[in-house]
Parts: C-alpha cells; sequence; structure tokens
C-alpha cells in the first residue's frame, strides 16, 4: 500500500471499502480471501497507504514549557476484507482499545486516516458521521455492565435503531428487535425480560443482538467472551463464526487470548506499545512467528501434552508510555527487553516490512 507523498511518520491505514464489504460478500461467503480491502477494488498490489498515529497531550511541567505528548499509537496500519476475522493481540496497554476507539470514531486520530466504506470518517459532517455510525458497531467486554439493567431487553436491542435510524414505525420496530434477537438464538418474547433474567452467555447474545440491529458490515468485538466461562465461551465463538458465515460479516477482535485468536480470526496483528510488530495469516504467525515479542507471546500459552521444557521469557517487566522526547523516538522499543538485541536495534527503529510474502515484521533479525 504505498502513496508517494505520504510522510513516513503517517504510515498506516484502517479502511474496509464499500466494495469490499457489500460486493466481496459473495466472495467471502465462498471462502475466497479478499486480504488487503484495496484488492478487491484496484488490481494494484497494495493501494493506499495512510498512517493512524493517537497522541495525548500532558499536562506542562512548567508554565511557558511545550506540553508533552504521550503517544498511544504508531501509525498502525490494518486493512479488514468482506468476511474476514482479524485479530489484535498483546500485552494490556499495548494501544489494543485505543485503536479499537479510533475504528469507531470515538476518538480522532492525531495523524492519518481511517476509512470505512471508502470514506475517510473524520473528514465527514456530523450528519454524514452519524449515517456512517450505523455500518461499524461494537460488541464490549463485560456482558453485565455493558447492559442497561434498568431496560428491558427490547428497548436496549433497539437503542442503536433510534440513535442511529430513527426507526419510528414500532411495527417495523418490534420486527427489527425480533430478528436480532433470532440470529442469536434468542426468542422474540425474550424482548420483555430484564437483563438480570439471563445467564452470563445469553447476556453477550443480547450484546451481539444489538450491535446486528443496524446490519452493519464491521463488527469490533472487544474482548468478547473473556468475562465468560470456558463452556461459555464456546458457544459465544461458535456463534460468532456462524453470523459471519450467514451475514458476511467482517471481525476486528481486540484479545489478548491467543487460544480465542487461533479458533476464530483469519489475519493477527501482534501489538507493542502502540506499534504493530507482526502480522500475517494466524496459522503462518502461530506456526512460525518472526518476531521476538510474537515468540514470546506464544510460548506463554500453556499446551495440553507439550513435554515439559524451559519456556522463553522476557526480562523485565512491559514499559510504561513515555512521553516523546522533542516529538521523536529512537531505537526498537522492544530492545531494551528483547534477548537477541544488538547495538543497532537500540539506535534505529525497524519499519515494519514485507517478510515472506503476506506476512510483516518488525524487526531487525527477523
Amino acid at each position: 500500500m504505498a502513496v508517494g507523498s505520504v510522510p513516513e511518520a503517517v504510515a498506516k491505514l484502517l479502511e474496509v471499502t464499500e466494495q469490499a464489504l457489500w460486493n466481496g460478500i459473495a466472495q467471502a461467503r465462498n471462502g475466497n480471501r479478499l486480504g488487503d480491502v484495496g484488492h478487491a477494488v484496484e488490481e494494484t498490489a497494495r493501494p493506499h497507504r495512510y498512517g493512524v498515529v493517537r497522541d495525548y497531550v500532558l499536562p506542562r511541567r512548567r508554565l511557558l514549557a511545550p506540553a508533552p505528548r504521550l503517544r498511544a499509537l504508531h501509525g498502525v496500519d490494518l486493512a479488514v476484507g468482506a468476511g474476514q476475522s482479524v485479530a489484535v493481540v498483546g500485552e494490556s496497554g499495548c494501544g489494543k482499545s485505543t485503536l479499537a476507539r479510533t475504528v469507531l470514531a470515538l476518538e480522532a486520530p492525531s495523524a492519518g486516516t481511517v476509512r470505512l466504506l471508502g470514506r475517510d470518517l473524520f473528514a465527514l459532517p456530523p450528519a454524514e458521521l452519524r449515517a456512517m455510525r450505523r455500518h461499524v458497531q461494537m460488541v464490549f467486554q463485560d456482558p453485565y455492565g455493558s447492559l442497561d439493567p434498568r431496560r428491558k431487553v427490547g428497548w436496549i436491542v433497539a437503542e442503536p435503531l433510534d440513535a442511529l435510524e430513527r426507526v419510528r414505525d414500532r411495527g417495523e420496530r418490534r420486527e427489527r428487535v425480533a430478528e436480532a434477537l433470532g440470529s442469536v438464538g434468542l426468542k422474540a418474547g425474550d424482548a420483555e425480560k430484564f437483563p438480570h433474567e439471563f445467564s452470563g452467555g445469553q447476556r453477550q447474545r443480547i450484546a451481539i443482538a444489538r450491535a446486528l440491529i443496524t446490519r452493519p458490515g464491521l463488527i469490533v468485538a472487544d474482548e468478547p467472551v473473556s468475562a465468560l466461562d470456558v463452556s461459555v465461551q464456546a458457544q459465544v465463538l461458535n456463534l460468532l463464526a456462524d453470523l459471519q458465515e450467514r451475514l458476511g460479516l467482517s471481525y476486528l477482535l481486540i484479545s489478548h487470548d491467543l487460544a480465542v485468536v487461533r479458533h476464530v480470526a483469519e489475519e493477527v496483528a501482534v501489538m507493542y506499545l502502540g506499534r504493530i510488530v507482526e502480522q500475517g495469516p494466524t496459522s503462518a504467525v502461530f506456526a512460525d512467528p518472526l518476531h521476538p515479542y510474537t515468540k514470546a507471546l506464544l510460548e506463554a500459552v500453556p499446551r495440553v501434552g507439550r513435554a515439559r521444557r524451559r519456556r522463553a521469557t522476557i526480562a523485565g517487566e512491559t514499559p510504561g508510555l513515555e512521553p516523546l522526547a522533542n516529538g521523536q523516538e529512537t531505537g526498537c522499543p522492544f530492545a531494551p527487553r528483547c534477548p537477541l538485541a544488538e547495538a543497532h536495534c537500540h539506535a534505529e527503529a525497524p519499519a515494519l516490512a514485507p517478510r515472506d510474502g503476506d506476512r510483516e515484521a518488525a524487526c531487525h533479525l527477523a
């Protein structure tokens, strides 16, 4: 995805195009992988790259000193295809949830572009942005906290209709609610119940129904099963897979559970301190990780029947984000903890570059 005039600091893309989402659904249902969504629009290998950077301004330490900035996202590049599941994994604090909020247009990027249906979300007038929000919906982590306990399920599921589509006809509203509940295995009569009358897995089904009611093309799922029992997790994951097959949905899955990612996602992006350090097909990344951080994450996953051996570990704790010094950073962010780091790793930050065809890694030694 190269554009000659784009600065190096703005090097990444979050894009879901209209043709890939809607005209490509039939291909996705047949199992054809669209990969980068640009492939469905243009015949060039990787068209149009834009960068997503998110800075937070901190309080001034002195009256006349410039306000320091904390960079939570460092030019994240991610594309989601029609009917495709893309997972973003990493330790807590690496920027996964910030990325999700940016994709949902809840936070504006400091630089770069978020594109949905071929349009730059943050260049749209407020009325058009509101209309675009129905095409991307969210499933939250906590099925207990994300549902209003004072409201009936029918009102909860229909709330996006009231906010984004202004559906006033009561009959149509009831039909859409019944359709959404039915798609997740619940009954139309459940609309008259309150959230406390359901189990945790059923509550997450209600949350998924609420996300589906506007008939979106992309669903952002932030740890959708981490608050559920293991047996219930499998049910919800199978439901998500079934909905994707039937409706041609695209998923952006935010998770730190690598077992869930391996089961659900076709593509995976590994984040460390606001950067994507490795991405590619899930099967390839899990079978042969290229980045030392990815290798350490996979080593931490328990495996039944694996012979006892000493696991590779990462020295030290995950460092907190530090204010940018003069607006710049030097060296690989993982170098202080990397067991393979060399002198130039501390002096020069590696770029996310193609490795082995459809894989990318940001490591001098990969």
